[in-house]
C-alpha cells in the first residue's frame, strides 16, 4: 500500500470525522499493533533486540525518505523540537525498549502493561500540557485498564513468572507513547500525520542505520530461518511503525489522545482471537471483560 493510497484511504472510506470511522481506525490499529508482537518474537528468534530495533527503525526511515525529501518545504523551526520528540522519545527508545523487554516477558504480559498507555496519556497530558480531561473520561480509562486487566487474568495460557526488571522497559516504553501523543496533539496540529512520521524517522534513521553496519551478524547467519525473520521484521516496520502510526497521528488529530490511546485496551482482545484461529477456546469471562473495554473505550470518547 502506498502512502497516497493510505492517505486517500483515511480520508475517503474511514472519515476519521465520524464516529463510525473513528471506530474502524481503532479497530485497524488494534488489528495491525496486535500483531506486533508476534512480529517481534519471530524476528528475535534470528536477530538481537538491538538488531530487530534497529532494523524497524531503518526500514522505516528508507520507506519515508522520499516523502521527506519532497516535504522539506514543510518543516518549520517550531516544528524541529516537536519532531524531535516524536523521533526519538515517540519512536526510537520505545522500539528498544519493547524488544528488550520481549527477550524476558511473554507477550500477553507485555500486552496487558501497554494498556498503561492512556493513563499516562492523561497524566503527561495534565502535568505538561495543562490538558483536562471530563470526568466520564477518566472513568472510561480505568474502565479499560479494569477489563484489559481482567482480559489477561481470564487467559488460561497467561504467565506471570517473568523477570520484574524488563517489566519496567515496556512501562518506560508506554510512558514514552504518552508523551509523543499529546505532543503531536498539541504542537503538531498544523502537519498532516504523514509528514509527522517522515520527518520523526528522517532524524532517527540514520543513527539506526549506523548501528546496523557496525552489527555482528554471525549468529544470524547460523540460524536457519534468518530470510523469514527478517520478513517479520520488514512487516514490523511498515504496517506497525509506518502504516499504523501514520494512521493514529490522524485519528489523534480527528479526536483526543485519550481515545487514540486506548486503542491499547483493544490489543489484548486480537491476542485472544489469535489465539481463537490457533484453536484455542473463547471464555465467557473473557467475553465479559471485552465488554467492559469496549465500555470504558465509549466513555473516552464522549464529548
Amino acid at each position: 500500500m502506498s502512502l497516497s493510497i493510505l492517505r486517500k484511504f483515511m480520508e475517503r472510506v474511514l472519515k476519521l470525522s465520524s464516529k463510525k470511522g473513528q471506530w474502524l481506525a481503532l479497530v485497524i490499529l488494534a488489528l495491525i499493533w496486535g500483531s506486533s508482537f508476534i512480529f517481534m518474537k519471530r524476528g528475535l528468534e534470528s536477530f538481537s533486540d538491538m538488531q530487530v530495533a534497529a532494523f524497524r527503525i531503518f526500514i522505516s526511515f528508507i520507506f519515508l525518505l522520499p516523502v521527506a525529501l519532497t516535504r522539506l518545504k514543510k518543516l518549520k523551526k517550531e516544528h524541529l523540537k516537536s519532531l524531535l520528540i516524536v523521533g526519538f522519545i515517540g519512536n526510537g527508545i520505545p522500539s528498544f525498549l519493547f524488544t528488550k523487554a520481549q527477550t524476558q516477558v511473554s507477550s500477553s504480559v507485555a500486552g496487558m502493561l501497554n494498556t498503561t498507555v492512556p493513563l499516562f496519556a492523561l497524566i503527561t497530558g495534565f502535568i505538561f500540557y495543562k490538558v483536562r480531561a471530563k470526568n466520564k473520561n477518566i472513568i472510561g480509562i480505568f474502565i479499560g485498564l479494569i477489563g484489559a486487566a481482567f482480559l489477561i487474568l481470564a487467559n488460561p495460557s497467561t504467565n506471570f513468572q517473568t523477570s520484574s526488571y524488563y517489566t519496567l522497559y515496556i512501562l518506560a516504553a508506554t510512558l514514552c507513547y504518552a508523551l509523543s501523543v499529546n505532543e503531536i496533539k498539541q504542537k503538531l496540529s498544523n502537519l498532516d500525520g504523514v509528514s509527522i512520521m517522515a520527518f520523526a524517522f528522517l532524524f532517527i534513521g540514520p543513527f539506526a542505520g549506523l548501528y546496523l553496519i557496525n552489527s555482528d551478524y554471525s549468529n544470524t547467519l547460523s540460524t536457519d530461518n534468518y530470510l523469514s525473520n527478517f520478513i517479520y521484521i520488514f512487516l514490523l516496520a511498515v504496517l506497525s511503525s509506518v502504516v499504523a502510526t501514520i494512521l493514529f497521528n490522524y485519528l489523534i488529530k480527528q479526536t483526543t489522545a485519550l481515545f487514540a490511546t486506548s486503542v491499547t485496551y483493544l490489543i489484548p482482545v486480537v491476542a485472544i482471537f489469535w489465539g481463537f484461529l490457533d484453536g484455542e477456546q473463547i471464555s465467557f469471562y473473557q467475553l465479559l471483560s471485552i465488554g467492559i473495554i469496549l465500555t470504558g473505550v465509549n466513555l473516552v470518547n464522549k464529548k
